[in-house]
């Protein structure tokens, strides 16, 4: 057998999904088809108070299910809050759990069935080097993903986010075994969610979107055996069909959705984005705006945004995108076409620029000044004096890093950080 020196396999797998305007009702039917009697819904104060999770548990007990509500995900999951999950979770045995809200209950959901199936400390299975990046022993219980916004894609992932507070940044746990086994995407449930939240969840989305379809090939890696095969695998044809997709729908109906909130033909656009945007990156991997967003988000002093908890908090949506019209400027050299092509699906009849370089950024800040994205990171607080703890926190991030189609280092981040002090 000829021997490779890179890659020459990729890797690719999906959530089973069931979409549309009334597929919440479904899930008591869906979950007795997986061997689920006893479930616990997982979700957060804010969606709880919205109805959605009794409206689920509702549909499930219909079903004949033992369903019981941990309401109490912190928004935007620290170590602390997936404890004390977990140690809810623990009193009782389940065999099946539900995810209903954004991010931050699907993750913790996520978190959840992989301590409770496996107890151990949340430690071992933190990625490398902030953990020990321990695989999950076996497979997990059932888990259905019922996104309430149109953001994280988490319902197609197999990666856990989460704060580490003593160490104010963000890292997570990214394995296939933690993928749900079925995501109900039902967009009536974004109808009433506020346009800073809109906006913040879909800019989430526009980067995963990006950020996988502009990952470095799974080609240039190393090569791998089946055994340390990661599942972010770099940018493949599969993923990158998905992000196309996804893009496209962002660029026909993202500031719809943000400023005509009840328009259910942009929110179900926008959710399916989510789904799409999902697939391409929980397999190609994210790379320098997330790494760089998780020490924005982690080292918050007093930022306190619109639509969310009245604590200082900068959304997983916001952090993220902060740096993406810099870091795609830094990445243009690696596959101009494909830059170009990105922001031509975004948007499609944006003026051309004289600087092809600027083409992507300058469709980036348009659309986010207009849908209220805070101008920077100097908007949410940060200033010259954080640039070196910021470039300290997405140094940590290497996992992210690694995925990047041009090496970036602390003197690359620095420059990108300076950049993302005003994107306009």
């Amino acid at each position: 057998m000829t021997e490779y020196l890179n890659e020459t396999v990729f890797t690719w797998g999906g959530v089973p999904l069931k979409f549309g305007a009334g597929a919440v009702d479904e899930i008591g039917y869906d979950l007795g088809q997986q061997g689920a009697a006893r479930v616990l819904i997982i979700t957060d104060p804010g969606v709880a108070g919205s109805g959605v999770p009794q409206r689920v548990a509702d549909a499930a007990k219909a079903a004949g299910l033992t369903v019981e509500v941990y309401d109490r995900v912190h928004v935007e999951p620290t170590d602390e809050s997936l404890a004390e999950a977990v140690e809810f979770a623990g009193r009782s045995a389940w065999d099946g759990f539900i995810g209903v809200g954004g991010g931050s209950a699907i993750d913790t959901a996520k978190a959840v069935n992989l301590l409770t199936t496996y107890p151990g400390e949340l430690h071992d299975y933190l990625n490398k080097p902030i953990g020990h990046g321990r695989t999950p022993p076996g497979p997990l219980k059932p888990l259905v993903a019922v996104p309430t916004t149109a953001g994280t894609g988490s319902e197609s992932t197999p990666v856990c986010v989460l704060d580490l507070l003593g160490l104010k940044v963000k890292t997570g746990i990214s394995h296939p075994r933690l993928r749900p086994t079925l995501a109900v995407a039902d967009p009536l449930l974004t109808l009433d969610l506020p346009p800073v939240v809109t906006a913040a969840s879909g800019m989430d989305v526009l980067c995963h979107a990006l950020e996988s379809y502009t990952a470095k090939p799974y080609s240039a890696f190393p090569r791998h055996s089946p055994e340390t095969r990661v599942a972010y695998c770099g940018s493949n044809p599969i993923s990158d069909m998905w992000a196309e997709q996804s893009l496209r729908l962002i660029g026909r109906a993202f500031r719809a959705a943000v400023l005509t909130g009840g328009n259910l033909a942009a929110r179900t656009d926008m959710m399916l984005a989510a789904t799409f945007a999902g697939m391409g990156f929980g397999n190609a991997g994210v790379h320098i705006p997330h790494a760089c967003g998780y020490p924005i988000a982690g080292m918050v002093r007093d930022y306190v945004p619109d639509g969310y908890p009245p604590e200082p908090l900068v959304p997983h949506g916001q952090s993220v995108s902060l740096t993406a019209p810099a870091t795609f400027r830094f990445t243009y050299p690696t596959d101009p076409d494909r830059h170009l092509r990105a922001a031509e699906l975004l948007a499609p009849s944006a003026v051309r620029r004289s600087d092809p370089r600027e083409q992507l950024p300058a469709v980036l800040a348009e659309l986010m000044r207009d849908i209220g994205i805070p101008n920077g990171t100097a908007a949410v607080g940060y200033t010259e004096t954080d640039t070196d703890q910021l470039v300290t926190g997405a140094l940590k991030q290497q996992r992210l890093l690694n995925v990047a189609p041009r090496a970036v280092d602390a003197e690359d981040l620095a420059a990108i950080f300076r950049e993302s002090r005003t994107n306009w």
